[in-house]
């Protein structure tokens, strides 16, 4: 299988979907972001800094992480 660079993979138009965790924090609360940006390759970002880069995983990683795209209504 050919590899990938994640990093060229645009996320422009990307959906970030939502999870939240539950945790608080003075400023609210800890949310992920998620977005499918390619066959096998995910973006992942923090709501509390929405203009930072989001860093990108593919689905192995993902899973590795114990990151269930699911988990942000998003099938893998």
């Amino acid at each position: 299988m050919a590899r990938t660079d994640l990093y060229s993979l645009s996320i422009d138009g990307a959906s970030f979907l939502k999870a939240c965790g539950g945790n608080t924090h003075p400023d609210g609360e800890s949310c992920a972001t998620l977005a499918k940006i390619g066959p096998n390759a995910w973006a992942l970002g923090d709501s509390k800094r929405p203009g930072a880069e989001p860093l990108r995983f593919t689905t192995a990683e993902l899973n590795a992480a114990g990151i269930d795209p699911a988990r942000f209504g998003l099938s893998a």
